[in-house]
């Protein structure tokens, strides 16, 4: 039987059959399961080891959006979040997308800079071009650190130097351009920056400080696009006002700041899913939509010849399928298991499909709904479970807080005092 992440009323299901179709589908075994439903996976003496003064751990939900066709294969997307509506927007809007054929991706080398700071140097114009001169010698050297990483195709492939006018004087930056190959790369390249640190040293006379990786990745991109047919969001006035809100969001960094948390909520869900760095992508994405001297979009949104919706995203994607918590935390490897994908350019390429996907469900949300419609019933949820409310409790509490638009504490409360009463009658 073909694979399929389409599957219709999967919300629907319990837990345990939702679970089964993601077992079916990645070919999950027994152990792995169990992995995916204790929340106890991350024993204590392997969290000991990841991180220091460890008291415990802290688990959050994770979901699997559905429906996600990128280049043509067949995609689950496991996304570990709390914050509700979020997997529900971007199985939806993945469904949208279908119709012309899905998402398409693209992704450049997976290629990180290394940087050593220079200082105290008298001619940093000069400095720059020996360092320039010296660039065999200084490659060679970064390569030496890791002959397994070169084996593999990867290693210091180039070298790029700049002087900045810093306020305490000028400062000679060389940067490593590092291909990380299927690692995010933070200790290849820091490795590497610290190896050739006295080399520039004694080519420029100055003193090196810092020789660590910077998070903005302008050279590991990854890129998404796809045609949304516009009867797939409601018709052609919807697409006119997605295209709308994304130009408020590209002139006003205000809006902006908050069309990229969107599209930030579906990456980082499935960074987190699979042990990645989410601060790095974040730190990464903010700054790249930085790069022109405002703060924009990271992604594009425009209406084609046919009135249908395009939209296309691009962004550094640092992220690995080695090193780090990947290979470390059960539920990193379960979930990277389900996403099957063989590579981190793929691994990148998905969670920009999955951030573009993210991003035209809150747009036609707000464009067509308002954001409050979808999101109020499960933001209800958390309210009812925190007001005190259990079982079928929950269900009904939440149905007459959604019916009165009054999703909030008091209200909630006071609905389960009402209940309470009612079936003790």
């Amino acid at each position: 039987m073909k694979k399929t992440s389409q599957i219709s009323g999967f919300y629907k299901l319990t837990p345990e059959e939702r679970i089964q179709h993601v077992k079916d589908f990645a070919d999950l075994t027994d152990q792995e399961v169990k992995i995916l439903q204790s929340t106890g996976a991350l024993e204590m003496e392997l969290a000991d080891r990841m991180i220091e003064n460890v008291v415990g751990t802290f688990p959050v939900p994770l979901g699997i959006a559905m429906n996600f066709l990128i280049n043509k294969k067949e995609y689950m997307i496991p996304m570990a979040i709390e914050e509700p509506s979020v997997v529900a927007a971007a199985t939806y809007a993945a469904k949208m997308a279908r119709e012309k054929g899905g998402f398409f991706t693209s992704s450049t080398d997976p290629v990180m800079i290394g940087q050593i700071q220079a200082v105290d140097i008298k001619d940093p114009f000069a400095a720059k071009m020996k360092i320039l001169s010296a660039k065999k010698e200084i490659l060679q050297k970064a390569n030496d650190q890791d002959p397994m990483l070169v084996s593999v195709g990867g290693g210091a492939k180039d070298l790029h130097v700049k002087v900045i006018d810093a306020k305490t004087g000028p400062m000679v930056i060389t940067e490593l351009h590092v291909d990380c190959r299927d690692a995010m790369g933070a200790n290849a390249v820091n490795t590497m920056a610290e190896a050739v640190a006295p080399i520039i040293e004694r080519i420029t006379g100055g003193r090196v400080y810092l020789r660590i990786i910077s998070n903005l990745a302008v050279k590991r991109l990854a890129r998404a696009w796809a045609v949304i047919a516009k009867e797939a969001v409601g018709g052609e006035e919807v697409v006119d006002g997605i295209v709308e809100a994304y130009n408020f969001a590209a002139a006003d960094p205000y809006r902006a700041a908050t069309h990229n948390k969107g599209i930030l909520n579906g990456i980082i869900g499935v960074v987190i899913a699979t042990g990645n760095d989410h601060r790095a992508i974040e730190a990464g994405a903010h700054a790249y939509a930085s790069r022109n001297g405002h703060y924009g979009t990271l992604s594009y949104w425009e209406k084609n010849s046919d009135g249908d919706l395009v939209g296309s995203i691009e962004l550094p994607m640092a992220v690995g399928l080695i090193g780090g918590a990947t290979k470390v935390h059960p539920t990193a490897k379960v979930t990277l298991k389900i996403l099957g994908v063989k590579t981190a350019n793929e691994l990148g390429e998905v969670m920009a499909a999955v951030g573009l996907a993210q991003n035209l469900g809150a747009l036609r949300a707000l464009a067509h709904e308002g954001i409050q419609r979808g999101h109020m019933s499960l933001h209800a949820r958390n309210v009812a479970i925190t007001a005190g409310a259990s079982g079928h409790l929950i269900d009904i509490i939440v149905e007459r807080m959604v019916e009165e638009r009054k999703v909030r504490m008091d209200r909630a409360k006071e609905l389960l005092e009402e209940y309470k009463k009612k079936e003790k009658i």
